[in-house]
């Protein structure tokens, strides 16, 4: 999430604003490149790490009162930052914690989507089963709208904790989020979740497991082992005649012979169409490029424009 506000200039006199009783420490000059699923990108001009909502409230107040841009990292899946890195506040939610009190599942926005998963089937509650091996954290999932296999995070979560851009803390239940294919009201706001309920229902645990080890054996096939990637790039296209709904955008990448393709260090996973891989050596640059000939052939050869699944951040 980027709050879309000007850069402030003098980043001396903005680490002070920020170090002025503040509990949670920023750093100056951050290398990104670590903290995503891609490996690449520069550094941050500031960053921070949360791990309640209390410091992730004073935090993003003070970036307000300073018109520093802030930007949101939970997992540094479906993201890519750019080379030359983001001029603003780079915050690294941290918040965790996971119980269950009858058919409520309460999970901090920083855990990981596959711990929350583990977690419900391990107190016999299913509905998260689609969830398994889907990369990220709690708080990005429901930012997303992420899914999979006909559901979605929009089918279980009931309520969450919200910071907004003035540092307030509030609960809001699920018509608010305005839930959609891959889109949260979130996206639009830029408040950040800090904590979120799911209502799923008892089952057997044998029967959960079972579907969790069912999907998790149909994503280790697709998805790469080895090489650093974001997961599928591209959104499906919606679409009512196809299954769940849509129509794979791996499927037209197939046809346009997508896996042929390469930019520099940036290339296509050899089992999906829909995943760009780092290869070894890729920059951001390389990625951005061999994404942007990938949107132009299936333009010219469908007419249909690809709608990124991932973000960009900073300058492409």
């Amino acid at each position: 999430m980027i709050s879309a506000r000007r850069s402030f200039l003098n980043w001396n006199e903005a680490l002070k604003a920020f170090t002025r009783g503040l509990k949670a420490q920023v750093e100056s000059d951050k290398p990104l490149a670590g903290l995503n699923t891609f490996g690449t990108g520069g550094s941050a001009r500031l960053f921070a790490e949360v791990k309640n909502s209390e410091e992730l409230a004073q935090l993003v107040k003070i970036a307000h009162e300073n018109n520093v841009p802030y930007f949101m990292l939970g997992g540094g899946s479906n993201l890519l930052i750019s080379d030359q890195g983001y001029d603003g506040l780079v915050i690294k939610n941290s918040i965790l914690g996971l119980s269950a009190e009858s058919e409520i599942v309460t999970a901090g926005a920083g855990e990981k989507l596959e711990d929350l998963v583990h977690f419900a089937a391990d107190n016999g509650l299913a509905g998260l089963e689609f969830a398994t091996g889907i990369w990220g954290t709690v708080g990005g999932a429901i930012h997303g709208n992420a899914g999979a296999y006909g559901a979605d995070i929009s089918a279980v979560m009931v309520s969450a904790q919200l910071v907004d851009e003035y540092g307030n803390i509030r609960d809001e239940e699920l018509p608010y989020f305005e839930f959609h294919y891959r889109y949260s009201k979130l996206k639009k706001t830029h408040e950040f979740v800090t904590r979120a309920k799911f209502a799923l229902k008892k089952g057997t645990h044998d029967l959960i497991q079972a579907r969790i080890s069912e999907i998790m054996d149909l994503r280790t096939d697709k998805l790469p082992k080895d090489e650093k990637s974001a997961g599928c790039f591209f959104k499906n296209i919606l679409d009512a005649r196809m299954e769940y709904g849509k129509l794979p955008a791996g499927k037209l990448l197939e046809e346009i012979g997508a896996k042929e393709i390469h930019f520099g260090g940036a290339a296509i996973f050899s089992k999906h169409a829909n995943i760009i891989i780092n290869t070894g050596s890729a920059t951001s640059t390389d990625i951005w490029k061999l994404a942007s000939i990938l949107k132009m052939k299936v333009k010219e050869k469908f007419g249909i424009e690809l709608q990124e699944e991932i973000t960009y951040l900073g300058p492409f």
